[in-house]
């Protein structure tokens, strides 16, 4: 990003400008793109005593605007045919998402043009978000999120999402035989709004749930008939820290109702080859139980964190007898492994798994003979594994994967666990892209309580070369989730330009299994801010970089052991970039009324009915530490209608550093040699928690942080 490129700009060393930002949302995904003209707003004054200063880095940015852009988008370009997962394959058909909808070729008759079978036009046109002083604010158009085949391909259906808000819609196709030339546009059988997530569970009746105030609570039965059509309540939950969504086992034999909270799970399944598709219960509730549901051959096979130490292991259970009672291990990783995901292709159980060396690994488990278990190493630069949904002619053989690193782009691997065969997807290995001309060093550092905790290093030097070299850390730190670490181009530039590209594996993520999680939840989070501080200063002792050269990114709830360290350390790092920050824990988590506080206390704690839990979340919480000292330069980008960030609170964050500063600065006016920093905040319309997914929208918001200063 322009800020922090040229904030981490000194007087003896100019170094490469670039936008840093981190994106949850993958760099190599294939989306359908829209113009979008929008209004932005952005804020950037800090400290009165230097204005000057202000004034002239604020056109320094601006001079560099252009540059970034072209940059950025050259690097996209670079990367724009990566293979990605978002054709989705039916009996006869591929389908693909194109900028105007969803096409499908036949693969039996490959010489045919392609059909289209939505077109996002005829599903809305646009919508307006409203008038502004008699003008339009905002266009808004549909792309495309998810499809869904039925058994037989009679039918689609696809969630369309826009950035203006949160909640999907769902159009439901009928796939008619081909007319050349077409002689009606596509049958649209009906629209559904606020769809999270839907399958079929055969070709005539469709499974969904809503999102209602970020909530998924019910579940619904869609049935199609000769006459119309028929939508019926399955289930609803009436817990509020509970989220549910259906899924497909990958045999498409079972339908499961995933009720899960962040300390217990609860699933319902439905037989897909029964006539009744009525749904039972596997287990029920209870606390610290979390459990995830596969099919084989009329077994449920299940992950749950019933293993040592309560991490997940693999066990076995018959459908017809599926409650906790009847269940039996079958697999159970080694000592500081820790199992991510899991899948079951053909007669073995595929698990992704990391070592205790913070390598990715798969391990095959031959359901029928579960102690002949082995591992397959993987690439070792290889950080994200995305499998393949299976298609409907799937023969249960394969499994197709994608791994890839923030700096590597994704590349398509195949796994035959009946052969123990792995083969690389790609043609041409000696492309200069597909050679990792970089080292990925795993490092720990050790935290204040003796924890060691996990750091990957992405670096084209040897470490021993880095003193001079801008660094670029990232942190999340939350909910059991691991921090994105899937191919992002603008990661990759940063990388060829001279930077070293650090992961900060904090505890409160999941990267070292369940546990990792518990030991910074509520009470303990306080350890997810000493982590961070262990893994910068160990970065530092190993000469990687140095504080005035040192440029912390997070988003959303990994804004807040970024603002604690900023408001102890604000000397460790000399700018910060934070896109939806979560800073106000405290506020938040005192108003029941906000979407997510009710849910989000098995994670921050309840400071309202909780002494200690009030306690802890004040010492550390970004808003309420804030104190007249010399922060660090700041981009705070914040989404005007992001249901899950408040926006009050990023507001009032950043009018209390501002003053903080200006106060340090009035107080220092001749002590205080340092210029002051500026705090810039970017306010964007929409409601996308995760950034826009509009292309041009995107590179704009990357490269024109301070276009209007």
């Amino acid at each position: 990003m322009a800020v922090a490129a040229s904030l981490l700009c000194s007087s003896a060393r100019l170094l490469p400008p670039f936008r840093l930002r981190l994106r949850e949302l993958a760099g190599c995904k294939r989306i359908a793109r829209f113009p979008s003209p929008v209004r932005r707003c952005y804020s950037s004054d800090t400290s009165s005593s230097s204005s000057d200063q202000l004034g002239s880095g604020l056109e320094k940015y601006k001079d560099l605007q252009k540059y970034f852009y072209r940059r950025l988008k050259a690097t996209y370009r670079r990367f724009s045919n990566i293979p990605d997962h978002s054709v989705v394959c039916g009996h006869h058909h591929v389908y693909f998402i194109e900028s105007d909808g969803i096409y499908r070729m036949d693969k039996r008759q490959k010489d045919l043009e392609p059909e289209q079978v939505l077109n996002l036009g005829q599903v809305s046109g646009g919508e307006e978000s409203g008038l502004m002083n008699g003008e339009k604010t905002q266009t808004f158009q549909w792309s495309v999120q998810r499809i869904r085949l039925s058994p037989q391909e009679k039918h689609l259906a696809a969630t369309l999402k826009t950035n203006h808000r949160e909640e999907p819609r769902c159009v439901v196709v009928r796939l008619e035989r081909r007319i050349s030339p077409p002689l009606d546009p596509p049958h649209i059988i009906l629209t559904l709004d606020k769809v999270f997530s839907f399958e079929w569970a055969t070709d005539e009746a469709l499974f969904y749930t809503t999102l209602e105030g970020l909530r998924c609570s019910r579940v619904f039965r869609l049935d199609l008939t000769p006459t119309g059509s028929r939508i019926t309540s399955v289930y609803e939950e009436t817990r509020p820290d509970v989220f549910v969504e259906v899924a497909l086992s990958r045999d498409q034999q079972i339908l499961s109702i995933n009720c899960s909270s962040r300390t217990g799970s609860e699933v319902l399944l439905i037989d897909t080859t029964t006539t009744t598709l009525e749904p039972f219960l596997v287990q029920p509730r209870q606390l610290d139980l979390l459990y995830h549901i596969e099919h084989w051959r009329g077994w449920l096979i299940i992950l749950a964190n019933t293993g040592h130490g309560q991490e997940y292991q693999v066990l076995q259970a018959p459908l017809s007898e599926p409650s906790m009672i009847s269940w039996v291990s079958l697999f159970a990783p080694g000592p500081g492994s820790v199992v991510k995901d899991m899948d079951v292709v053909g007669d073995h159980c595929v698990l992704a798994a990391r070592t205790p060396d913070s390598e990715l690994v798969l391990i095959v488990v031959p359901l029928a003979h579960p102690k002949k278990a082995y591992t397959v190493e993987l690439p070792s630069w290889a950080c994200a594994i995305e499998t393949k949904k299976p298609g409907l002619a799937d023969q249960g053989k394969v499994l197709e994967f994608l791994i890839s690193s923030p700096v590597h782009p994704p590349v398509p691997y195949s796994l035959y666990p009946e052969d123990g065969l792995l083969l690389a997807g790609t043609e041409d290995r000696s492309s200069p892209e597909n050679q990792p001309n970089y080292t990925t060093t795993h490092l720990e550092a050790c935290s204040q309580d003796g924890t060691l905790v996990p750091v990957t290093l992405f670096h084209t030097v040897p470490v021993e070369g880095l003193r001079q070299a801008p660094l670029l850390a990232h942190v999340y730190g939350a909910y059991g989730r691991d921090l994105n670490m899937e191919f992002c181009p603008e990661k990759r530039l940063l990388l060829e330009q001279g930077w070293a590209l650090a992961y900060c594996h904090i505890r409160g993520g999941g990267e070292r299994g369940l546990s990792w999680q518990r030991q910074a939840r509520e009470e303990g989070k306080q350890k997810g801010v000493e982590d961070l501080q262990a893994c910068l200063q160990h970065l530092f002792s190993l000469g990687v970089s140095s504080p005035s050269l040192t440029a912390l990114t997070a988003c959303s709830a990994g804004a807040v052991p970024v603002g604690a360290l900023c408001n102890r350390q604000p000397h460790m790092m000399r700018a910060v970039t934070l896109q939806a920050p979560f800073l106000d824990v405290l506020g938040t988590m005192e108003d029941p009324s906000l979407p997510l506080t009710l849910e989000d206390r098995e994670e921050w704690g309840d400071p309202v009915e909780n002494p200690k839990h009030r306690l802890t979340i004040t010492s550390y919480c970004p808003l309420h530490n804030i104190t007249p000292q010399h922060y660090p330069s700041m981009l705070l980008t914040a989404y005007r209608s992001d249901a899950r960030v408040p926006l009050a609170g990023v507001l009032k964050y950043t009018e209390q550093i501002k003053k903080a500063i200006h106060t340090h600065f009035t107080l220092n006016p001749r002590t205080e040699y340092k210029p002051a920093p500026n705090i810039v905040l970017n306010l964007q319309p929409g409601a996308n928690h995760l950034g826009p997914e509009d292309f041009e929208v995107m590179l704009e918001e990357l490269s024109t942080a301070v276009k209007n200063h």
